[in-house]
C-alpha cells in the first residue's frame, strides 16, 4: 500500500473548538492511498498521543484529516516529541482566537507538508474517529517517524488542553499493516 502526498502552501483558519485547536485548510493538498485520493480538510492536536508504537506513547499528536469525494475519511497521525520548533504549529499558535468558538482567518499561509516527517514509513489500519461520534470506517495512516515540537509549544498547548485524548482502544481484531 503506497501513500503519495501532494502539498502546497495554503490559506487556513484557526478555531478553538472547546476540545482542541483545529486548523481548517483551503483546497489544494491531497494524499493518494491505493486508487483513492483524499483532500486535506483540517488538522488538529491531541495531548497525549492517541496512538502507541511498540507500546510507546508520545506527548502530543497531530491528526491531518482528509476526505475523498464520497465522504470517506483518511487520517494521517504524526506523533510529536520534544525538540525543535515545529513551524506550522507555531503559525497556528501565533493565530489563536481569543475565545472558544471564534474563528481566525490569518493573512499568512502555511505548508502542511512541514508537519510530515522526511521518512514516509507508516502503519495503516481501518479504525474509527477518536472524537464523538467515534464513527468507524476511517483509514488511519500513522507515521513511524515522529516530528519535533518545542517544549514551549507543547507547554502552551498543555495550558489550553492538558488532556484531550481518547484513551487507547483495544485493537478489536483490526489488522495493522506496515509499509515496506
Amino acid at each position: 500500500l503506497a501513500v503519495d502526498v501532494e502539498n502546497e502552501e495554503v490559506r487556513f483558519s484557526v478555531t478553538d473548538n472547546g476540545h482542541t485547536i483545529e486548523t481548517g485548510i483551503a483546497a489544494g493538498n491531497y494524499i493518494s492511498v491505493g486508487n483513492r485520493t483524499y483532500e486535506l480538510v483540517q488538522f488538529h492536536f491531541h495531548r497525549p498521543s492517541e496512538e502507541r508504537i511498540d507500546g510507546k506513547g508520545f506527548e502530543m499528536v497531530v491528526h491531518l484529516v482528509h476526505r475523498d469525494p464520497e465522504g470517506q475519511l483518511a487520517v494521517v497521525a504524526v506523533l510529536l516529541e520534544r525538540g525543535a520548533v515545529l513551524a506550522p504549529l507555531q503559525t497556528v499558535l501565533n493565530n489563536l482566537p481569543l475565545e472558544k468558538g471564534d474563528v481566525i482567518q490569518p493573512t499568512v499561509v502555511l505548508d502542511p507538508a512541514e508537519l510530515l516527517p522526511r521518512t514516509r514509513e507508516y502503519y495503516t489500519f481501518m479504525g474509527s474517529l477518536t472524537t464523538p461520534p467515534c464513527s468507524e470506517g476511517v483509514l488511519w495512516v500513522v507515521m513511524k517517524q515522529p516530528m519535533q515540537a518545542s517544549p514551549a509549544q507543547m507547554a502552551l498547548f498543555a495550558r489550553m488542553y492538558p488532556l484531550n485524548a481518547r484513551p487507547i482502544q483495544a485493537s478489536g481484531g483490526r489488522m495493522i499493516k506496515e509499509s515496506l
